[in-house]
């Protein structure tokens, strides 16, 4: 399946310039959804990945990693932003290009040795699975691997990100 076919391309959102890959287009193909879904549990598969959890980031991250770790035997972990779980949190600081962000996941839903995989619609720069994996890693997690639908290899994020498998399912 042509996966590129389902995503379209949106030009100076959100600000002049850039190029948006809204994925919506992708998700309410019921045939390209699937397909995405079984095609990420294949390569992980083939990378020999096995983590006892899928993180995904707020929020695109949430459409896939769920049912990624449904289909990999593993437990979700929902990563936010600042504010947005309810119970005691482990957080990360990270830089914008103009500013900071900050991430947050819950205190008792990791624990040390545990096997990760992040998962997110799209790496771009690479700042925000960057900062997950620091923040898995400051818990005492082993990082397994990144899972992303699209790869903008231009603004090579990936050589911002540890050395663990990375599986992309779109480049541009």
């Amino acid at each position: 399946m042509d996966l590129k076919s389902l995503v379209r391309d949106i030009p100076d959102f959100p600000k002049p310039g850039i190029l948006f890959r809204d994925i919506t287009t992708l998700l309410r193909d019921p045939e390209g959804l699937r397909y995405t879904i079984d095609f990420l549990t294949q390569k992980c598969h083939e990378a020999e990945i096995t983590a006892d959890y899928v993180i995904g980031m707020e929020s695109r991250g949430f459409i896939f990693g769920a049912p990624l770790a449904y289909k990999l035997g593993a437990g979700f972990i929902p990563i936010r932003k600042k504010g947005k779980l309810p119970a005691a949190v482990h957080s990360i600081e990270y830089e914008l290009e103009y500013g900071t962000d900050c991430l947050e996941v819950h205190q008792d839903a990791l624990h040390q040795g545990s096997r990760v995989l992040i998962v997110d619609d799209l790496i771009a720069t690479g700042g925000t699975a960057s900062a997950t994996a620091k923040l898995v890693q400051k818990i005492g997690c082993e990082l397994v691997g990144f899972g992303f639908i699209i790869e903008l290899r231009d603004l090579q994020g990936r050589t911002h990100l540890p050395d663990v498998p990375i599986i992309s399912l779109i480049e541009y």
